[in-house]
């Protein structure tokens, strides 16, 4: 499959909302309920979001055929070398097709500086957490987090660049 890895633009924010919206509907069915899912998305993907994302964060986006069927989001490079990804999310028909790790490949040679990249990831989420191990990611810790009143069990893992 023939695809591109570029830098988001303004025009890319209404389909990186959609694919945030059909990425958590496939991947956090039956372990977050679906209203916390909703009140999330409405606020993290907001067109406020989108543009706050655009001008603080480091987002790619993955193309195929002229159409973004997923995207990355990392967080500026601190002192210590160390970035968050944020987000890496995909139409779930476009996973497994080795756009992810051009993503993360992407966000390494991009950013500059990267000695350490930290994701948490739902204990739940074994796609998530097979993409990260598969990429050299190790957990440091686990922890329970209030999710809106929902309690989800997040892994903290990071990837030594």
């Amino acid at each position: 499959m023939d695809y591109i890895v570029r830098d988001m633009a303004e025009r890319d924010c209404k389909r990186v909302q959609d694919i945030a919206l059909e990425s958590w509907r496939a991947t956090y069915e039956g372990i977050i309920p679906r209203e916390i899912q909703d009140d999330f998305l409405r606020v993290a993907y907001s067109d406020e979001m989108m543009e706050s994302r655009l001008a603080g964060s480091h987002v790619f986006v993955a193309e195929v055929a002229g159409e973004v069927v997923g995207f990355a989001d990392f967080s500026p490079v601190d002192e210590t070398g160390r970035t968050e990804l944020r987000a890496i999310y995909f139409y779930p028909q476009h996973q497994g097709k080795g756009m992810g790790t051009a993503l993360l490949r992407k966000g390494i040679e991009e950013l500059g500086g990267v000695k350490e990249i930290v994701v948490e990831v739902e204990k739940e989420n074994i796609v998530g957490k097979q993409f990260y191990e598969a990429k050299g990611f190790k957990p440091i810790r686990e922890y329970v987090d209030d999710f809106a009143g929902h309690s989800l069990k997040t892994v903290q893992m990071v990837l030594t660049v």
